[in-house]
């Protein structure tokens, strides 16, 4: 009882302090997300996959509160993980496992109120209908995913907060009749909110839905796998910069984000426990590289955060070593930032990825450089801080200023003014490694 009068303060609360937020939208030229006023809208995602059945509502405020503050705008959360799910209440959601009928309190009311407090704190919740296993296993018929989808939409066309993930880890091909219901019906009975498709590890949703109407942009899971580890046809490894630049050219154009890249302190590959662990590291590498091929935004992990792995779980899975509480703080996630204040301080609609501002030598895996500019402005970026050879005269100005940008701490450090023209060789602080990372800033005097 004490918890279910929490709730209840907690939506009186959050409904008195709600901050405005504006409907999203895709850009005039159809790469980026924008706010309802034109302001660009860069997206930088958490996947908080299991919080409405593992957090309280005030366990939930915590994590809220502590993604605000650290710049993070998208929560990307499963409503139904399982047709079993229950919130930390003991709330069903559903009757009889039946998406179709829903139960009429308890579950719905708490998804509801975190919602709020979400949007309250000026996060966009990007959910997942219902998880991919689920459907695979033939425990959802077309007919039942179209009434739960209308259920979805007529329950939160209100909420200004919305964003829709069809699918969740699974192919698309897998019961696409399901897929392709539950996305129309959103898109018909839900106008007020953008929708996409949570595709499988190593696969993008442009693989099955590209041309279809409901989806407004695409979303890919480059995954958790090495380079070595990757068995896929594509085998794009870790260069998750392909999967942007394969999207970022289809026609009709949409907007590109990598939805899932490998969490912080997962297994390289996620079974074997005693492998290495992707560390703060990759997951900026993962943010840079796509985000320069031209992505729109970039959603971070963390093994213990995305299960919300706490005490009375056990041994959780994937090797899991941290509770949430304490994994929130993962260094990754605060360097997450300094890519978002990257991409906003300068213009942001003209941005374009190329790779023709590299003299030579744009490398392979680590050493790969990627680049990006505006009219104005051009930005690489180097994983090793290896030696940058750019061809310059590619921004307008007769001359420029340089200056490093460090992702680790979002500090920058002036180089020099050049001529805009010939060739520059720019040579990074520190000594060539994985992990020291830096953005080559150019600007126009």
């Amino acid at each position: 009882m004490l918890n279910k009068i929490i709730a209840i303060a907690f939506i009186i609360f959050f409904s008195l302090n709600a901050h405005s937020q504006q409907a999203l939208s895709v850009s005039k030229n159809n790469h980026y997300l924008q706010t309802s006023d034109g302001k660009p809208f860069f997206w930088l995602g958490d996947t908080g996959w299991l919080l409405f059945t593992k957090l309280t509502t005030k366990q939930a405020d915590q994590y809220l509160k502590d993604r605000q503050q650290k710049g993070f705008n998208v929560i990307q959360v499963m409503i139904l993980p399982a047709l079993t799910a229950k919130d930390v209440y003991g709330d069903s959601a559903l009757i009889n496992m039946n998406v179709a009928h829903q139960s009429s309190t308890g579950y719905w009311n708490h998804v509801d109120t975190v919602i709020d407090m979400a949007a309250a704190r000026g996060l966009y919740m990007a959910l997942v209908p219902v998880w991919g296993g689920n459907v695979k296993s033939g425990l959802v018929s077309e007919k039942d995913a179209v009434t739960y989808a209308a259920f979805l939409a007529k329950r939160y066309a209100g909420k200004p907060n919305i964003i829709w993930l069809n699918g969740g880890d699974i192919k698309g091909s897998d019961s696409i009749a399901v897929w392709k219901a539950i996305g129309s019906t959103l898109y018909k009975e839900d106008k007020h909110h953008l929708i996409t498709f949570h595709p499988r590890g190593r696969m993008q949703s442009s693989d099955w839905f590209h041309k279809d109407a409901w989806l407004a942009f695409n979303m890919f899971q480059s995954g958790h796998q090495t380079y070595a580890q990757d068995t896929t046809q594509k085998s794009y490894g870790e260069d998750n910069w392909k999967y942007v630049m394969a999207d970022y050219r289809r026609i009709p154009v949409k907007p590109v984000i990598d939805g899932e890249p490998s969490y912080e302190g997962i297994p390289h590959g996620l079974h074997d426990t005693l492998a290495p662990r992707w560390t703060a590291d990759d997951v900026r590498r993962y943010g840079y590289w796509s985000v320069f091929a031209g992505a729109f935004g970039y959603t971070y992990g963390n093994n213990s955060v995305m299960q919300m792995h706490r005490p009375e779980d056990g041994r959780g899975v994937y090797g899991v070593k941290e509770y949430w509480s304490d994994a929130i703080q993962a260094p990754g996630a605060a360097q997450m930032l300094y890519l978002k204040k990257l991409m906003l301080s300068h213009s942001y609609f003209d941005r374009i990825p190329d790779q023709s501002l590299i003299a030579a030598g744009e490398g392979k895996q680590y050493e790969r450089l990627l680049a990006t500019r505006g009219k104005d402005y051009a930005f690489i970026y180097t994983y090793t801080g290896r030696n940058i050879s750019v061809n310059m005269g590619h921004i307008s100005g007769k001359n420029v200023k340089a200056s490093w940008y460090n992702p680790r701490d979002g500090s920058s450090k002036e180089i020099g003014t050049y001529s805009n023209k010939g060739v520059m060789v720019f040579d990074p602080p520190g000594e060539q490694q994985n992990g020291n990372d830096w953005v080559l800033v150019i600007d126009k005097i």
